[in-house]
């Protein structure tokens, strides 16, 4: 669940390389992850979104997340954009692998081009061909720290993703019951995998499970506790795993996130039933 930092140069295919939340109050949203992880938002436009305006999030002046405000139709939520080296030669090779196009790649001004799509088990993604001047800042306290795709079906999300990128895949579940998945590129871990068991509610969608990470100084327990004073709501109190000690939480405007505390880990699994977001 942990990712490097991303710095100007041409990544590699397959590498996350930009978080971003589309939410149904923008300035609620604005508000909440100012005070939770002391961001700084930068309007800039965007003809992609329906009101043309896009914030960037930035924490001591480098980029570390977007957001704009989500369609009528939309409901809040946080989604990676993948790199890849070209967007147009990426939408043909989604479509070869089963998937679905559905936004062909579109050139965004000053920010390179993305496509939209729906993989074969359901999960939407976004594959992004960034400048390549751009900064991404990942890794460190307040900032993305990974994914999980969270599916019904690992089997159909495997065979898309890996031969997509060319992803190694390890099995890193806990032997009984779990089927969590680390995809890898030159023998590191870039996304996770994780097949949804029965914590979460029969009606949750594939979706993309973000995570942020936190100062270990203040931990997860207390940053969840701040969550709540800013209006933010704990859907899964804190517990041990192999990668550090997590929480998940909704912001005010409904978008589903994880926090972790990589000094935190624990040789167990301690996952709590998972309050369905998606239940209006």
């Amino acid at each position: 669940m942990s990712l490097g930092s991303s710095a100007p140069s041409v990544l590699p295919s397959g590498v996350p390389c930009w978080v971003e939340l589309a939410s149904v109050d923008e300035a609620a949203s604005h508000r909440f992850y100012e005070g939770l992880f002391g961001w700084t938002f930068l309007l800039s436009r965007d003809p992609a979104t329906r009101t043309g305006r896009y914030l960037i999030g930035t924490l001591d002046g480098v980029p570390v997340g977007g957001l704009y405000q989500a369609a009528p139709d939309q409901a809040s939520a946080w989604m990676i954009n993948i790199s890849v080296q070209n967007a147009h030669a990426a939408s043909n090779w989604v479509q070869r692998l089963g998937g679905v196009v559905t936004l062909e790649p579109t050139v965004l001004p000053r920010r390179g081009c993305i496509l939209h799509g729906i993989e074969p088990s359901g999960a939407p993604f976004v594959l992004w061909q960034p400048p390549a001047d751009w900064a991404f800042a990942a890794g460190f306290p307040n900032t993305f720290s990974g994914a999980d795709l969270n599916t019904r079906d690992g089997e159909a999300a495997d065979g898309f993703f890996t031969r997509l990128f060319s992803y190694t895949s390890l099995q890193v579940g806990d032997n009984r019951g779990i089927d969590y998945v680390e995809w890898r590129l030159e023998h590191q871990p870039v996304l996770y995998r994780y097949v949804m068991g029965p914590e979460y509610p029969p009606q949750a969608p594939p979706h993309w499970m973000v995570y942020f990470g936190v100062d270990p100084a203040r931990g997860t327990d207390a940053t969840a506790g701040h969550a709540l004073m800013l209006g933010g709501t704990v859907l899964v109190e804190p517990y041990d795993t192999p990668w550090g000690r997590i929480a998940i939480l909704a912001d005010p405007a409904g978008a589903v996130f994880s926090i972790i505390d990589h000094s935190r880990t624990s040789e167990g699994w301690g996952r709590a039933e998972v309050d369905d977001p998606y239940d209006d």
